[in-house]
């Protein structure tokens, strides 16, 4: 029981976390679509109350229900071809998650473990996700929380580190404790030397491809002459010591053009997690919007600088399943619909990253175009 009563717990302060976010939006924004190819800020609203009852419920049983039950992945370009007079009003959405939370909370205590993991994790995926969308959103429709700017210095110099030959344990075995069906089930491989890059890629080295003609990232835009970065809130001139944060296409392209590589899944784990380290601190689990320096904080024991934090980390890997990989019977498009060769597997934390997902068999995935997630790399020698 006492496992229960702390799942519920965190259940009500994730709801605290994802509430906070719809604050920050102006009152006449929620029908706005800050990311063309997703919904529109109010579906949100609706979804994380839905997608909760209707997993404990067993499935849709009203419009309602049905309306807010799933989010969208489209290819970057396909937009939806919706209006806002196509979605119901405010207060319409607010009685519906109003009235679904009361129904949540009453069959929520006799629930399994497995699901209340499932709509706590769910949640807090989405607290990351409204954080970017809103990142898109411009200022003048969000309500901004004080935060201190942190000044940017001097790019450190790029270094080297071999990681020796080993074995890497990737994904989780059954009762290991809670994971998504895509950590299922464990197997080891062994990962020859390699050379993996201390830091991740700052913003300073990427300027310097840039200034070569590659299209600059997402986050970044150029006003008489100087570029800036567009961070959460504010403008501020690029921070050179900051992570860049790029699409997949970007990074590889970055790592073609320097005559390196991104490390495959299993590199980067064996970087991350083989030397017995494990997340403790850093720039994640909502402790900041934006980036800090690449060299803030402790290096892990191989000497590597944020494998978790302050953006998550592209791989080379396509993502695809683990050896005896079973979809979840209530759930079986979460990993199983993204297994179609045109995602692609990141590693790591954000700084809008909840601390659960640092667990080290976690695995996130992203189209290879997509500019909007807070996701950079590092470099691996060929």
């Amino acid at each position: 029981m006492p496992r229960r009563h702390e799942l519920l717990r965190s259940l009500h302060a994730a709801r605290d976390r994802t509430d906070e976010l719809f604050r920050l939006v102006s009152p006449d924004s929620f029908y706005e679509c800050p990311i063309p190819e997703r919904h529109r800020i109010i579906f949100y609203v609706g979804h994380l109350e839905a997608f909760d009852w209707n997993l404990l419920n067993g499935g849709t049983a009203t419009e309602m229900d049905r309306l807010f039950a799933f989010g969208i992945d489209p290819k970057v370009g396909d937009v939806p071809d919706d209006s806002a007079s196509d979605w119901p009003t405010i207060p319409q959405v607010h009685d519906y998650t109003g009235r679904t939370r009361n129904l949540i909370d009453a069959k929520a205590p006799s629930a399994s473990e497995q699901y209340l993991h499932v709509a706590l994790e769910h949640r807090l995926m989405h607290a990351e996700t409204l954080a970017y969308i809103l990142h898109q959103l411009p200022y003048d429709r969000k309500i901004a929380p004080p935060e201190p700017v942190e000044p940017s210095a001097a790019v450190p110099e790029p270094r080297m580190i071999t990681i020796p030959r080993g074995p890497v344990k990737l994904g989780m075995n059954s009762g290991e404790g809670f994971g998504w069906d895509n950590e299922f089930e464990a197997y080891t491989i062994e990962v020859p030397a390699f050379n993996i890059a201390k830091y991740k890629v700052t913003n300073g080295e990427y300027l310097a491809f840039v200034r070569q003609g590659a299209p600059a990232p997402e986050f970044w835009v150029k006003r008489d002459g100087e570029w800036y970065w567009r961070g959460m809130f504010r403008e501020i001139p690029l921070p050179l010591d900051w992570p860049v944060y790029c699409t997949y296409e970007q990074a590889r392209a970055y790592a073609n053009w320097r005559g390196m590589r991104l490390p495959t899944e299993a590199q980067w784990h064996r970087a991350a997690f083989s030397a017995g380290d494990a997340a403790n601190g850093g720039n994640y689990d909502f402790r900041r919007w934006d980036q800090t320096p690449v060299t803030e904080g402790k290096p892990n024991s191989y000497g590597l600088m944020q494998m978790i934090g302050n953006g998550w980390e592209w791989t080379g890997s396509v993502f695809s399943p683990f050896p005896g990989f079973a979809p979840f019977p209530f759930y079986p498009g979460y990993s199983a619909n993204f297994f179609d060769g045109d995602h692609y597997v990141m590693k790591g934390a954000s700084p809008r990253t909840a601390a659960c997902f640092t667990r080290p068999s976690f695995r996130n995935w992203f189209r290879p175009n997509y500019p909007y997630v807070y996701a950079g790399f590092r470099l691996v020698e060929n």
